[in-house]
């Protein structure tokens, strides 16, 4: 497993508009065979960050995410809603078990 933690923070006007397409993004993320899960979250003291923590079930997982029409559709829409650029964190699985997944 490979874990991905995006962080994000948006422009204070933007967050609605961020949680929609972010939203989208995730329904159609979760129907990818290399994704075991994909969760939005919101912080909670501060509504205009938020944490992607995407769980990829194979190396190429990633990648393959990243070439979607949707992930790209995504990406495209955001980009002028974020205060800074995002950045990604890639974690390794170490519980659960890969077969829980």
């Amino acid at each position: 497993m490979i874990v991905v933690h995006v962080h994000v923070h948006v422009k204070p006007e933007a967050v609605e508009a961020f949680k929609q397409a972010t939203l989208e993004n995730a329904r159609n993320s979760v129907q990818e065979p290399g994704v075991a899960r994909f969760d939005v979250i919101q912080q909670e003291d501060d509504p205009t960050r938020f944490i992607l923590v995407e769980v990829y079930r194979t190396p190429d997982a990633p990648a393959a995410h990243k070439a979607t029409a949707h992930y790209q559709k995504w990406r495209d829409t955001v980009e002028p809603m974020m205060q800074e650029p995002r950045h990604s964190i890639k974690y390794i699985n170490v519980f659960p078990p890969d077969e829980q997944w």
